[in-house]
C-alpha cells in the first residue's frame, strides 16, 4: 500500500470516470494546473482535499490512498460469498457479503481467507435439543485463542464473538446447508462444509 496517494491513481481514476482535469478541479475548488501537477508527480494534494478528490473520484478516501478501488461483485448479495475481516490491534470481527474496503484502528484489513481445519484446530458438534453444542480443541489464552464463530448459509449469518480465557464453544442453529467459520487469531480463519 502507498503510504500517500500518487498522481498515477488520481489520473486513471480521473480517466476511469471520463473527466477533464478542470472539471475535477472545478468540482473540489482548486485549479486545473493544481491537477496537473498532482498527476505528474510534481505536488501532492494537501490532506484536507483527501476527502472532497476522493468523494469527485467516486471511491473511499481508504481506496484512494491505497491506489486500488475495490467493487463487490456480489450483486444478489449471496450470504455464501461472505467475507470475514478481523482488527489485529482491537480484534473487532467484521462481516460483509463480498470484498469490501474494512479499516479499523487506522489500518486497512485484508479479507481472511478461510482453509480447511488442521489437526491443531479441531471441532466437535453436539446436537443439544434444537441447537447445536460447538466445541473447538483450542486453546484461549490472550496470546493465542479463537475469536469467533460462525454460520452462513444462502440467507443468514449466526457470528458469536469469543475472548481469551473464556471457552471456544457456543450454540448455534445449525439448519441447512452452509459453513462453519472459526477464526485463530495466529493462523487464521478455517471452514467446515455443513450439510
Amino acid at each position: 500500500m502507498n503510504t500517500y496517494v500518487t498522481g498515477t491513481t488520481i489520473r486513471q481514476l480521473r480517466e476511469s470516470r471520463r473527466i477533464t482535469q478542470a472539471e475535477l478541479a472545478e468540482k473540489i475548488g482548486v485549479s486545473s494546473k493544481t491537477i496537473s501537477k498532482w498527476e505528474t508527480a510534481k505536488g501532492l494534494p494537501d490532506i484536507s482535499l483527501l476527502q472532497p478528490l476522493a468523494q469527485a473520484l467516486g471511491i473511499s478516501v481508504i481506496e484512494l490512498m491505497n491506489g486500488e478501488q475495490i467493487r463487490n461483485k456480489n450483486v444478489s448479495a449471496n450470504m455464501l460469498r461472505s467475507k470475514f475481516y478481523v482488527c489485529p490491534i482491537c480484534g473487532n470481527a467484521i462481516h460483509a457479503l463480498g470484498n469490501a474496503v474494512v479499516s479499523c484502528c487506522g489500518i486497512t484489513l485484508p479479507a481472511l481467507e478461510a482453509e480447511e481445519a488442521d489437526e491443531d484446530h479441531t471441532l466437535t458438534i453436539e446436537a443439544v435439543e434444537d441447537e447445536h453444542f460447538i466445541t473447538i480443541h483450542h486453546p484461549m489464552t490472550k496470546a493465542h485463542s479463537i475469536s469467533f464463530i460462525a454460520f452462513v448459509t444462502s440467507d443468514r449469518v449466526q457470528l458469536v464473538k469469543l475472548y481469551p480465557e473464556g471457552n471456544a464453544q457456543t450454540r448455534l442453529r445449525l439448519y441447512g446447508r452452509g459453513y462453519l467459520y472459526y477464526c485463530c487469531n495466529q493462523h487464521g480463519l478455517f471452514q467446515k462444509r455443513m450439510r
